[in-house]
């Protein structure tokens, strides 16, 4: 069992969703037995500098974000085993410099230019991206003089530590690969119906479009409130699942994906899946959630939900009154259905864990230090088990949820499938955000079609004026 705790900076992303004030929380201590404690100080030994050799030691750090993932702020927590080897073993601290969602950016130019910037902030995509134009914009700094991809700490991330770069510098400190989109489902709703359990289907290799596809029409009554799909994301998920998206770099640039035939097929999936009254609308509102996340899965009125596996590291009294009983194994999660058509691969949508370093933040070393405690708790075997054990104890994850979050995981670190939408110029991220949402948020579905012809020029105008601004930035 491995890597699978990144789930934990993505669980706090709910708040991004509806922003959050910031009015001042007081953290708690929680503390791990005495045998897990003693077993991870011990292992820290082993990849990380000792305590009189490593920059950053016994200092504060401000970590600037809408979202604490570090500190405990309530019983029902879990303790952060990163945070908890630069508390316990180097003697640092945190201090939250919280922010609201909506307002993150000028808030963090406020303090840059009054003088007064903190050390580090998430490295997020989509609607938490700040790359790559904060980093143009010189909002954060370069992290090679901190971090060597080549080095075995960080054994494994220099691909994905590659799509954040301008020129040859690197802009973000990659801790793991989070896997960003899996289908959930309630295993007690899939026996009502008679359907085979996607994870079953998954394990088989029988996970197919066509097979998604069908069980939907088959579910979806509107006069019963019944609709197969929902969620916010299940508009991107034909995107993601063919391993690559609208919008990609390599080493000379940026450049688009919008003529693929692999999006053709996918989004005329997805057309068919609107116009036939799969996904949840309210009367000719083509877009519109149920409610909060998860509404309708318990009941029985949806049967698919596309969405990161983090929204399952809540309470458990908390997942249980929406998804279904934990206790009763009703709560489950598969990839993303593959495409019959394609190379016969399963792929997830990826984004990254880790930091970006502030424009002139007072102690980038020991943020670093804190980031290389992350990135310890991901590799190394001690630490994992007490994660795992965590996990289990908490949030009553079951052993088959873990081990398909670890194939999940394995099929997002395989191939980054990133969306960079969320950091880019205005028209840019407006055209790229229309080609994947115009087909299900629109009263009037278009085709892929109409929408390449309505943006395929603007898109390539400015990723070209993107690219010169990279290269005016290096």
């Amino acid at each position: 069992m491995k890597k699978f705790l990144a789930i934990l900076l993505a669980l706090i992303m709910v708040a991004a969703l509806v922003g959050c004030g910031k009015k001042k929380r007081q953290p708690i201590t929680l503390t791990l037995s005495t045998e897990d404690s003693e077993a991870i100080l011990n292992a820290a030994g082993i990849r990380l500098p000792p305590v009189e050799e490593a920059p950053g030691a016994n200092s504060t750090v401000q970590w600037f974000a809408w979202y604490d993932p570090f500190q405990n702020y309530d019983e029902a927590q879990i303790v952060n085993t990163g945070f908890f080897t630069f508390r316990e073993k180097y003697g640092g601290s945190i201090e939250w410099v919280e922010t609201d969602y909506f307002e993150r950016n000028n808030d963090l130019a406020r303090l840059i230019s009054g003088g007064t910037p903190p050390d580090f902030s998430p490295c997020g995509t989509g609607a938490t991206a700040v790359y790559p134009m904060d980093c143009i914009k010189g909002m954060y700094v370069s992290v090679d003089q901190y971090i060597d991809y080549d080095d075995p700490l960080w054994l494994g991330m220099k691909p994905m530590g590659e799509q954040y770069m301008l020129g040859t510098r690197h802009y973000a400190i990659i801790t793991d690969v989070k896997t960003s989109n899996v289908v959930v489902y309630n295993r007690r709703v899939i026996e009502e119906y008679g359907y085979d359990d996607p994870a079953e289907l998954y394990a088989n290799d029988s996970w197919t479009w066509d097979v998604f596809y069908d069980y939907c029409l088959d579910f979806s009554d509107p006069d019963a409130n019944r609709f197969a799909l929902d969620g916010y994301a299940y508009n991107g998920m034909f995107i993601e699942a063919v391993g690559m998206q609208l919008l990609q770099r390599d080493e000379n640039g940026f450049y688009s994906n919008i003529d693929a035939p692999e999006f053709e097929r996918g989004m005329q999936y997805l057309y068919d899946l609107v116009k036939n009254d799969c996904t949840y609308h309210e009367g000719t509102s083509r877009w519109a959630l149920r409610g909060d996340f998860g509404a309708g899965m318990k009941e029985g009125d949806c049967l698919y939900y596309v969405i990161g596996p983090s929204f399952f590291t809540g309470t458990v009294e908390e997942i249980e009154n929406v998804w279904g009983d934990l206790h009763e194994h009703e709560v489950m999660f598969a990839p993303l259905p593959r495409d019959e058509q394609g190379d016969g691969v399963y792929y997830l949508g990826s984004s990254p864990e880790g930091y970006m370093l502030v424009s002139d933040g007072a102690n980038h070393e020991g943020a670093v230090l804190l980031a290389m405690c992350e990135r310890f708790k991901i590799i190394d075997p001690t630490v994992i088990r007490v994660d795992v054990k965590q996990m289990m104890e908490t949030y009553l994850w079951s052993q088959e949820m873990m081990d398909m979050y670890d194939e999940c995981y394995n099929i997002s670190a395989r191939k980054p499938v990133i969306d960079y939408t969320g950091n880019l110029q205005t028209q840019l991220n407006s055209a790229l955000q229309d080609m994947k949402d115009a087909i299900n948020r629109s009263n009037e579905p278009a085709t892929w079609g109409q929408l390449k012809e309505k943006n395929g020029e603007l898109i390539d105008y400015y990723i070209a004026d993107l690219n010169n601004s990279i290269v005016d930035a290096a």
